[in-house]
């Protein structure tokens, strides 16, 4: 027996795995610090270039020329009765020419629509719907007497099961050439329509070249599909019948490490992927799309959890497939504040949902990894997705397990292990604290260093307190893709922005 012992702990397969093991986890970690490393410089590099590029844009041209392009702003809705009125008056609000507000309320079994028909004057209408994307039956299509809310449809249809099934209904809907699609609890900047069109608008301007007095089409054309910008939290933030008055960080703990997050993966995250085009996915909660690429992709998955991801991968293999050239642009300005869930049910049940749909976005375009014919989206995208995003809470789980090994069987040697351990922890505490006051200080969204530095004290409690949990949720959310277990969308459970939250 003793004899057995020895083969497992000192020697034998298990020595031998176990070096392996260390191997490649050490491996993998310089690969993932190096990569999160130039995401760092890129995102410094491109916000810089976004701020020196439009110092002296000038907006209201945009807004003042009959030439705007009319945008659909899309917004599905299911249980929202407790945030729908101010959040539509939002949408009602933003600062655009041409544009209209199409809420699809997918079957909410709460008093979501009697709330709308009875704030916006709706009545029922004859509509020309046309279905080319797939979503379940439209029952009823709703406008407004008051020709103040001339620019709302609202849609109410049969529940599909997903957001990207209301979306499907959404785009069938819409009359113009371009869409924002946003979560209807979402408060937008009133100015975000504007900001999202303009790198479409600069795409239609460089398109043709005089030469020799004839015009030619560029050779280096790329079209550009989508757009995005970043979120940050509603919770605590001072708003006024919709309209965003005064940014803070929230004041609970765990939408506050939702704030410190998203600054993150925006800032730091989209802005580098930006730089050289291999941005992964435009978020639901806010993107903006050329609708033409949209449909001819096939539109939303009905069946995604994921759907955000997922079109930004099709409509982009679509580009490829079509050997046409794209781009897809994330600017670092914050468009929308979203409500972020206050308690760690409805947080878990929103995270396993995100994980359940990455394994899901993963497994149906597995052809486009490392498939060189997609270009950036086979050789960077997708497998950055899959190494560094699908498998790295496995490789965190299996890592505990095993350093918890070495400490039972004593193999493990204390000056090294402590030293990497702060290391790693000072690595991340780093580029979440970078990211935090390189925004501040572009921006200065937070009246106060003292609301900044706040956040930033997250970063040093986020490794012991945040990440587990996130951890957990993403293996519950893989262990239900691989069991197929039924998942839904809109059970979210808004608190709601309180008097106390607005100031008159």
């Amino acid at each position: 027996m003793r004899v057995v012992i020895d083969f497992f702990t000192r020697g034998g397969i298990w020595h031998t795995l176990g070096t392996y093991y260390m191997f490649l986890v050490f491996v993998y970690c310089v690969m993932l610090f190096v990569s999160y490393g130039s995401l760092s410089i890129l995102s410094l590099l491109a916000i810089r270039r976004f701020k020196n590029i439009n110092a002296s844009v000038d907006y209201n041209l945009l807004l003042e020329s009959p030439f705007a392009p009319g945008i659909s702003v899309i917004a599905p809705a299911l249980n929202e009765g407790v945030t729908i009125i101010s959040n539509v008056r939002s949408l009602l609000t933003l600062n655009y020419p041409k544009y209209e507000v199409v809420v699809i309320n997918d079957g909410s079994t709460d008093d979501t629509l009697e709330k709308l028909v009875r704030e916006f004057e709706l009545v029922e209408v004859e509509y020309a719907y046309m279905q080319r994307l797939y979503c379940k039956p439209v029952k009823r299509i709703f406008k407004s007497t008051n020709l103040a809310y001339d620019k709302l449809t609202v849609v109410d249809k049969i529940n599909g099961g997903s957001k990207a099934d209301a979306s499907n209904a959404g785009l069938n809907i819409s009359v113009f050439d371009y869409f924002l699609l946003t979560d209807v609890d979402g408060i937008l900047d009133k100015d975000a329509l504007v900001k999202l069109i303009k790198p479409f608008m600069d795409e239609e301007t460089s398109i043709l070249k005089e030469v020799n007095g004839s015009e030619q089409l560029l050779e280096d054309y790329r079209r550009v599909i989508a757009t995005g910008a970043t979120i940050r939290m509603v919770n605590s933030c001072e708003v006024d019948d919709g309209v965003m008055i005064r940014v803070r960080p929230p004041s609970r703990l765990l939408p506050r490490f939702q704030e410190m997050e998203y600054v993150r993966a925006f800032v730091l995250g989209k802005m580098g992927w930006d730089v050289v085009n291999s941005v992964s996915n435009v978020s639901g909660a806010l993107g903006m799309f050329d609708k033409e690429i949209a449909i001819k992709a096939g539109g939303y998955d009905t069946l995604s959890m994921a759907e955000d991801m997922e079109m930004t991968i099709r409509m982009a293999t679509y580009m490829k497939d079509s050997k046409k050239k794209y781009s897809i642009i994330y600017i670092p300005l914050t468009l929308c504040w979203t409500e972020g869930p206050t308690s760690l049910k409805v947080f878990g049940r929103q995270r396993t949902r995100w994980s359940r749909g990455l394994a899901e976005v993963i497994s149906q375009h597995r052809s486009v990894l490392f498939n060189y014919k997609y270009g950036r989206m086979g050789l960077i995208v997708v497998p950055y997705l899959f190494f560094f995003e699908l498998i790295a809470p496995f490789i965190e789980f299996s890592g505990i397990l095993f350093y918890i090994y070495l400490v039972v069987t004593k193999q493990i040697d204390w000056p090294y292990a402590i030293i990497l351990l702060a290391f790693v922890y000072s690595y991340t505490v780093m580029v979440t604290t970078v990211a935090l006051l390189w925004d501040q200080m572009t921006f200065n969204y937070y009246k106060t260093w003292k609301e900044s530095i706040g956040l930033c004290l997250m970063a040093f409690l986020e490794p012991f307190v945040y990440h587990p949990i996130i951890v957990f949720f993403c293996l519950k959310g893989y262990f239900n893709f691989i069991f197929q277990r039924k998942s839904g969308w809109g059970n979210m459970q808004r608190q709601g922005i309180t008097s106390s939250r607005v100031k008159k």
